[in-house]
């Protein structure tokens, strides 16, 4: 499912990939077993972000996915939070994907989401769907919060949802997230930073290695047809609110 690899490609920080490979991508979108009218507004999407600055682009994404945690695309931040469990969780999934035949680096965060997607890529439609309705919910989350930021990028989630055909009640979260107070401000990055405990010796260079987010590199990717079994998110731990 190469559309998978795509909306992960759109999800990581924008570089000329989308500019120089314009044709490719409009031909793919054409040619994907989606929603037309998604498809319409995927097509308006890429057109929209591909002719602009890209230094503005790069700010603007900076601004959503970098500045607070409530829109971080490391999935398990939205499951475990900051919990020792969210490492434990790593570790297996990370033991899963080497079990489908992927190697990543020790520096990688394997619930990258635009990572896993291009993993999902190769996994076949029944494999990748089955994955996708295992994280609706963060998925539905994340789309509600970007719609209530006027985002366009509520699409790329919605589309992920339509994909999977996913019955999630996306009204309910709404409502849940309506009084939500956004944590990119500079107040609320200020606060944060206040509350921030400062530890020195091993146990604080142990938990700054394992909560680093890195983004992943294309040699580091691998083009596989395994199925990959996913963590179950019912009993590995709640949705963040």
């Amino acid at each position: 499912m190469q559309i998978l690899k795509l909306i992960g490609c759109l999800l990581d920080y924008p570089d000329q990939t989308v500019v120089e490979h314009r044709a490719d991508i409009d031909a793919l979108v054409k040619a994907a077993d989606i929603d037309p009218k998604l498809r319409h507004r995927l097509l308006q999407f890429i057109e929209q972000h591909a002719s602009q600055d890209l230094m503005q682009w790069q700010s603007e994404y900076d601004g959503l996915f970098e500045r607070g945690r409530s829109l971080a695309l490391w999935l398990f931040e939205h499951v475990h939070g900051e919990s020792r469990d969210r490492g434990q969780a790593m570790v297996d999934l990370v033991d899963q994907y080497r079990q489908a035949g992927l190697e990543i680096s020790q520096h990688e965060l394997p619930d990258y989401l635009p990572l896993f997607l291009e993993f999902l890529s190769t996994q076949g439609r029944d494999n990748a769907v089955s994955w996708l309705l295992d994280m609706e919910h963060i998925l539905a989350l994340l789309q509600c919060r970007l719609e209530k930021r006027g985002s366009d990028y509520a699409l790329l989630f919605q589309l992920l949802l339509s994909i999977a055909d996913s019955k999630v009640d996306l009204d309910e979260i709404r409502q849940r997230i309506a009084d939500e107070k956004r944590d990119d401000s500079k107040q609320a990055i200020d606060k944060e930073w206040e509350e921030e405990e400062v530890t020195f010796g091993a146990d604080s260079l142990d938990k700054s290695c394992g909560d680093a987010q890195r983004k992943p590199s294309e040699g580091q990717r691998k083009d596989l047809d395994v199925p990959l079994h996913w963590v179950d998110f019912e009993t590995s731990g709640r949705i963040q609110p």
